[in-house]
């Protein structure tokens, strides 16, 4: 199915024995923990495509520490299960970002479901991060006067403004514009704006557009 690991933290061994068996045969690497504070321990924070995690934790809040990965920018698809579960619980999980609310004792279907949405956000998270650190890296490839073009041209000005801004021929002007659209891989304008805007270069030169 997947090399996809499945992280569990539950302090109920026996849940933990069962999940682990469980996920196994059906494919996941798996890794179970009895509280948070071993899960951060464990370089598996950092592989885990998903998170299980009890809300009842002993003297630890599964709650509590969802919103604390949260507020750590930790984009970790999270599963809270629970055997004493309620509505404002369930409320609180869902505003946290969490993919599903399961009780226990939960259906291995419901289970299932829940792993391979939580999964496929993961994928889609990791596929976004590296296309923004590949977007970075093309980025810092271009030279200071290919960064000053990109960003005028971006803010919307012509080749001849931007050669007057820049005390630049407007032949040049053009070969750094051919030059940083070939390094950025962009196919048109729209596709360089696009780039602009999601590395956060755009609102800085959004000034040029006056004046």
């Amino acid at each position: 199915m997947s090399e996809s690991l499945i992280c569990v933290i539950d302090d109920d061994a026996e849940v933990r024995g069962s999940l682990e068996s469980f996920l196994r045969s059906c494919g996941y690497a798996v890794r179970t923990f009895a509280s948070p504070d071993a899960f951060l321990a464990c370089d598996a924070a950092d592989a885990a495509a998903c998170l299980v995690l009890d809300v009842q934790l002993g003297d630890a809040n599964g709650l509590d520490f969802q919103e604390q990965l949260l507020g750590s920018d930790s984009h970790l698809p999270v599963i809270l299960i629970s055997g004493h579960g309620d509505i404002p619980m369930t409320v609180r999980a869902m505003k946290a970002g969490a993919v599903t609310f399961l009780p226990k004792p939960f259906e291995e279907d419901d289970m299932l479901r829940a792993i391979a949405e939580a999964v496929a956000r993961d994928r889609e998270r990791r596929a976004k991060r590296s296309e923004s650190a590949l977007l970075r890296a093309r980025y810092d490839g271009l030279t200071g006067r290919e960064r000053d073009v990109m960003g005028l041209v971006t803010a919307g000005l012509m080749n001849k403004q931007i050669a007057g801004r820049l005390a630049l021929s407007e032949i040049t002007v053009k070969i750094h514009r051919g030059n940083l659209m070939r390094k950025m891989e962009a196919e048109s304008l729209a596709d360089l704006v696009r780039m602009a805007e999601a590395l956060g270069v755009r609102e800085a030169v959004s000034r040029y557009n006056h004046g």
